[in-house]
């Protein structure tokens, strides 16, 4: 693999809506903390004012409160929806976490996924691609020192520039949320932006990725660029356990709840009646449920898609408890990552090694200690033959 492989997760968040929501928000400040010691690269954070499950409404805020408490994560906006805000305020709020981090920070941006926030604020669904991408057009002149005079139907701009230059130069990665419609792609291949494929672990979306990857390639090269596929990310449910019959039995715990969710904002996900939810979101592929072996498959064959891959981002759930969920990202770590990253590979070509020449090791270390025991007797003979009264016994003897 020409790009090394990064490790992430994606928080909307989901979470249960029996619990209680201030100790959720500590729980996921818990989980990047978990995330960081395990040795992930990336944490996505999002943006939601509506619809339950999604309790995150600012992810300044947290990645402001969780960069205190971790140490190399590198913590992301998943996403802000930029038709929600005044490109002004977004761009400086960025890059004050980017000094606030010390360069950690990440900027993903999107049109705003629930129709229901768009309504709450009196704004036409429809408009919201195209709002996005006025937005992203001006804050990335503001974060190259541009000052800005502009009108639009939904934000005024005059002599805008930013207070501070960003920490990071030029600015901080900017990533565009992508599904299934080519809206981000076109835009990352337009202004050299990474891309943060939301569904890459769903049939629709993994069917687009080849497709709105080439869109991108596309579109840079009208503009003079290649895209860069370590900037690519895709995001893809998981639930891991010890065995499958084990991650199958956990997963009951909120996965139906978390489909109810899905389908009361936009009914997408059709099980047959009768059919067991767990067992036919795992043979429609929908997600992994299963071996730390299985997540290697999934990530193996989104290689088959996709040729080279930034980062795996693990969508975030409340599928399983907290202790199974974070049992979960262990095995994770402690298994699938190294696969990638090629840690072990030394370790097992020298365990081979060791075993092609498992006898010729044995007789040499048998010869050695023979010609150990040997001279050690050859010494004390001659000590004895000088000093006949002199007390000893021979070493193989002693440990005989």
């Amino acid at each position: 693999m020409a790009v090394k492989l990064r490790h992430g997760v994606f928080m909307a968040p989901f979470h249960k809506m029996n619990e209680n929501p201030t100790l959720l928000l500590q729980q996921d400040m818990q989980l990047i903390q978990l995330l960081d010691e395990l040795g992930f690269h990336e944490a996505w954070i999002g943006e939601h004012h509506s619809a339950g499950m999604e309790t995150i409404a600012s992810p300044e805020l947290f990645i402001a409160a969780v960069a205190e408490r971790t140490r190399n994560i590198r913590l992301g906006t998943g996403v802000v929806s930029l038709p929600y805000h005044n490109p002004l305020m977004v761009a400086d709020r960025i890059v004050q976490l980017d000094h606030m981090t010390r360069g950690r920070v990440m900027f993903g941006v999107g049109p705003g996924l629930l129709a229901s926030d768009a309504l709450m604020l009196g704004i036409d669904p429809s408009v919201q691609r195209d709002r996005m991408a006025e937005g992203l057009d001006v804050i990335l002149r503001l974060f190259n020192g541009e000052v800005v005079t502009e009108k639009t139907d939904w934000y005024t701009l005059v002599e805008a520039s930013l207070h501070l230059p960003p920490y990071s130069k030029p600015y901080p990665e900017v990533c565009v949320a992508s599904a299934v419609t080519p809206s981000g792609g076109r835009l990352a291949g337009k202004y050299d932006l990474g891309m943060l494929c939301v569904a890459a672990g769903e049939n629709a979306g993994f069917n687009a990725l080849d497709v709105n990857w080439a869109i991108a390639s596309e579109v840079a090269a009208e503009h003079g660029r290649t895209m860069d596929p370590s900037r690519l990310r895709l995001v893809v449910g998981m639930h891991l356990a010890e065995t499958r019959e084990e991650a199958l039995e956990q997963v009951r715990f909120g996965l139906q709840e978390q489909v109810d969710y899905l389908n009361n904002n936009m009914p997408r996900i059709f099980v047959p009646e009768g059919v067991d939810l767990v067992d036919w979101y795992v043979e429609q592929g929908a997600a992994v449920i299963g071996t730390p072996d299985d997540a290697i498959a999934r990530i193996e064959r989104l290689y088959q898609k996709t040729p080279e891959i930034g980062a795996i981002l693990l969508n975030a759930h409340d599928w399983a408890t907290w202790e199974h969920t974070k049992k979960s990202y262990e095995l994770y770590a402690r298994y699938v990552m190294p696969h990638f990253e090629g840690y072990n590979t030394p370790r097992q070509n020298s365990y081979d090694w060791v075993t092609a020449h498992q006898q010729e090791l044995t007789d040499k270390r048998k010869i050695a200690a023979r010609a150990m025991f040997d001279k050690h007797e050859a010494e004390w003979a001659q000590k004895r033959a000088a000093d006949p009264a002199r007390p000893g016994q021979g070493m193989e003897a002693a440990f005989g």
